[in-house]
């Protein structure tokens, strides 16, 4: 039973890295640059940071509560 939970962290930690590091790649294509005051440049690498990790782990919990369901489903019948 607690290998269970080991795997499935490990699959949520890695679930939420891959999601994480492909949210960050489709945000560089964004020319942020103009929405930024000038000499902020810090302030939006940080609020880039927090966007990556809001949408990464939204997306990626999505997808780790689809795959739960779908390995559920088998016990409705």
């Amino acid at each position: 039973m607690l290998a269970g939970f080991g795997y499935q962290a490990l699959i949520s930690i890695i679930s939420h890295l891959i999601f994480m590091t492909i949210t960050w790649w489709a945000l560089q294509g964004i020319r942020y640059e103009k929405l930024i005051k000038p000499n902020h440049v810090i302030q939006a690498r940080v609020l880039l940071i927090f966007i990556t990790i809001a949408i990464g782990t939204t997306v990626s919990n999505f997808f780790l509560d689809y795959l739960l369901w779908s390995q559920q489903l088998p016990s409705l019948f």
